[in-house]
C-alpha cells in the first residue's frame, strides 16, 4: 500500500517536470567567433536552480562524448557574484534581487525556451562559453577600494569611532555589492559606474574612509575609465537589475565626491 502511494506520488512529481530548449552561447575563447547552440533538456525539475539545471545538461553532454557548456560559479548562494548569466536577455534572469544560481526552474514553464549569453561588455571579454574574465572589476578595487591602516600594535577598535547609525546603514548597503557585473550588462553604455560608486559610498560614509576620499575616487574612476566602461545612462537600468538591490543614490554620491575632490586637485 506504502509503495503504490510513494509510486502515485513520485508520479505526480515527475508529471509537473518540464520539458525546455535552451539556446545556449558556445564560445571557444575570446579570439574565436561564437554562436548560438540548441540544446534539449527534459525532465527538468520546478525545485532546480538554474544552475542544477546547467549541472544536468552537462551530465547529459558527458554522457554523449560531447564537450560541456562552460560556466562560472563558486559559493551558489548569492554571494560570490561568479554566476553572471543573460537569461532570455536579463542579467540573472527575469525574477528580482537575487544571482543566477538563486533563480529556480519554477519560474519558467514546461516547453519554454530559454536564451542564456554571457555578459555583455567590451570591459568583460569572453573566456569561454559563458565565462567572462571580470578581472577589469579587480583592477578598478585595486585603484583605491581599500583604507590604510597602521597594524603596528596599535590598532583602534572599530567601536571606538562614532559613527550614526543612517551612515551606518548606508555604508553597509553600499557594501553588499558582490560585484558580479549585472550593471555593467543592463546598461545600453556598458556602464560600470554603480559597482564604483557602491564601492566608494562605503567608505565615503564612514570616517575610516574620509582620509583617502580625495585619492580613492579620482583613481578609482580614472581605473574604470581605463578599462573601457561607457558612461551613465541615468536610466536606472543597473538598479532594477542588480541583485543587491543596491541604489543609484551612490552614483550621485561618487559624482559629488569626484567634483569635490577635482577641485581639490
Amino acid at each position: 500500500m506504502l509503495g503504490n502511494k510513494l509510486t502515485s506520488h513520485y508520479s505526480t512529481l515527475k508529471s509537473k517536470n518540464m520539458n525546455l530548449t535552451l539556446k545556449i552561447w558556445r564560445q571557444q575563447n575570446n579570439n574565436e567567433k561564437g554562436k548560438i547552440v540548441d540544446y534539449k533538456i527534459n525532465d527538468v525539475s520546478p525545485d532546480m536552480s538554474f544552475l542544477d539545471m546547467l549541472d544536468m545538461l552537462n551530465e547529459q553532454l558527458n554522457n554523449k562524448g560531447e564537450e560541456p557548456v562552460a560556466f562560472d560559479h563558486d559559493c551558489r548562494e548569492g554571494i560570490c557574484g561568479s554566476c553572471s548569466l543573460q537569461i532570455n536577455g536579463e542579467p540573472h534572469g527575469p525574477d528580482r534581487l537575487i544571482t543566477t544560481c538563486q533563480l529556480h526552474m519554477r519560474t519558467f514553464k514546461d516547453g519554454d525556451t530559454i536564451f542564456i549569453e554571457p555578459f555583455r561588455a567590451k570591459a568583460f571579454p569572453v573566456i569561454k562559453d559563458l565565462v567572462v574574465d571580470r578581472s577589469s572589476f579587480d583592477r578598478i578595487q585595486h585603484a583605491g577600494g581599500f583604507i590604510s591602516v597602521n597594524t603596528s600594535g596599535n590598532t583602534i577598535d572599530a567601536n571606538a569611532i562614532p559613527v550614526n547609525k543612517h551612515d551606518a546603514d548606508t555604508a553597509f548597503d553600499a557594501a553588499t555589492c558582490i560585484g558580479c557585473g549585472a550593471c555593467v550588462a543592463a546598461c545600453k553604455n556598458a556602464s560600470a559606474m554603480l559597482f564604483v560608486s557602491a564601492k566608494v559610498s562605503q567608505f565615503a560614509l564612514l570616517p575610516q574612509g574620509r582620509v583617502e576620499a580625495t585619492d580613492r575616487v579620482l583613481n578609482m574612476v580614472r581605473q574604470m575609465d581605463e578599462e573601457g566602461f561607457g558612461n551613465c545612462t541615468n536610466t536606472g537600468a543597473c538598479e532594477i537589475e542588480c541583485p543587491k538591490g543596491i541604489s543609484l543614490e551612490n552614483i550621485a554620491r561618487m559624482n559629488r565626491e569626484y567634483m569635490s575632490a577635482s577641485l581639490k586637485g
